[in-house]
This record gives C-alpha cells, structure tokens and sequence, in this order.
C-alpha cells in the first residue's frame, strides 16, 4: 500500500470538529497551525529517488507493505536516529529497501521541492489579520535542517514544534497538547491544517478543530466563512 497506512476516510477542505472539537465549532478563530509537508512545503520523495532507481523500484519502495518505508519514517519522526531507521528496516525489510532508504536519507533535500503555492502569503495575510500562525510537524530531528535550509516560509511562523525533538509523533494527542501548551494558545480558538486524515483526527482529540488540506484557494475560502478577515479570491 502507497502512503501511510490506517488513513481514515476524510473529505478535504471542510472544517473538522468532532469529539473533544464539538464544542469549538462555530467559535472565532485565533490562531492557525499549519503541518508542514505538502501544507507549507512540498515533499516527494520520489523525487529524490529518481536518479538512482526505476519507476516500478520507486513504487516498491514507497509500498509501505513491501519496504517498510513510512514505518521507519514513523520512528525517525517520533525520535528515533537515522541509524536506528536503517537498522530497523535492514532487520525487518532485508538489505534492498535499508540500502534505498539510505540513499533517501543522504540525498533527502531533493525530495523538498518547494514552497506551496499560495501558503507565503496566506500567512502574511494572517498575520495581518491578527491571526497566529503556528506550525507542527512530524520530523525527523536530523532532517530538519534541510528544511531551515532550503525553506525560507517556516521563520514567518510565530512558533514550531517539530516531532523529533520532543520524542512525540502525531496523530498522538500529547504532541497537540504539548504544541498548545508551548505556543501559549487555547484549542477552542485554534484551527490545524494538515494533508493526512489521521492527524486531522489526533488535533480533535485535543480539541482542536481541523482541515484536511488539499488547495490552499478552498482553505483560504474556508477562513474567510469562517469569519476571519483576509482577502479573497477575485
């Protein structure tokens, strides 16, 4: 299976509030927090592959059933040391796929290939609006470098809280908790953006609304009904 696994069904850009998030719904909106990968910026890691590997290779490695690969991406964000990701799937998956993920890891930049259209002046909009911008991501710590590196958006945010450095890992509720508890914000005027399902469902554990990302028009046209003061459209 391509992707991470255990994905629930979600629509895209639709405001989320279920669960502990009921009662936010309907109420003003304060502060955004954004996910970074495919929120912010775009990360593919076909792209980084391509040099090296043929399309039906690529397809394998990126089958989570076959290599392993979004699992060991699940323990690198949630702390684990790159080292510890390649030892995991050189055990599990065999040499093939832990000597791809290497080559992944080495060469990681280029599976970041740019700023979301859109998403550089959505926040200045924000912030212009009296809105906090915020991020949270699933990261690995000695990855995120690359992203400070080549992603001039993430300092226009008024706080981050990435992953692998606090050894928690969305879709888990503490991180969400912990993220609210650091930026100093309350959930029930809190909105989270995110591409994944499952982590739209982990911000409404801990009461926050959130939106399913796909395109940053509809997520901009989704603040706007929602009463928060930027420009539209035209």
């Amino acid at each position: 299976m391509k992707g991470w696994p255990g994905e629930p069904n979600m629509e895209y850009d639709v405001l989320v509030g279920e669960g502990a998030a009921a009662a936010a719904m309907g109420k003003p909106i304060e502060n955004v927090i954004f996910d970074f990968g495919n929120v912010l910026i775009y990360w593919n890691p076909e792209a980084a592959m391509l040099p090296r590997y043929s399309q039906h290779t690529i397809d394998e490695f990126l089958d989570n059933d076959i290599s392993g690969f979004y699992d060991a991406n699940d323990m690198m964000d949630g702390g684990a040391t790159m080292e510890e990701g390649i030892a995991w799937m050189r055990r599990t998956h065999g040499d093939k796929w832990a000597d791809m993920l290497t080559y992944y890891l080495a060469n990681f930049r280029d599976s970041l290939t740019g700023i979301v259209p859109g998403a550089r002046v959505l926040l200045n909009d924000l912030k212009a609006a009296g809105i906090g911008v915020w991020g949270l991501s699933n990261w690995a710590a000695e990855l995120f470098h690359v992203a400070e590196e080549q992603c001039d958006i993430l300092p226009m945010l008024d706080g981050r809280l990435v992953s692998g450095f606090v050894h928690l890992r969305k879709p888990h509720k503490d991180i969400y908790e912990r993220a609210l508890q650091e930026f100093g914000i309350d959930a029930q005027g809190s909105v989270f953006v995110d591409d994944k399902a499952m982590n739209i469902v982990g911000a409404n554990e801990a009461g926050i609304r959130g939106v399913r990302f796909s395109d940053p028009q509809k997520l901009r046209a989704l603040l706007i009904a929602e009463g928060v003061g930027i420009p539209g459209v035209q």
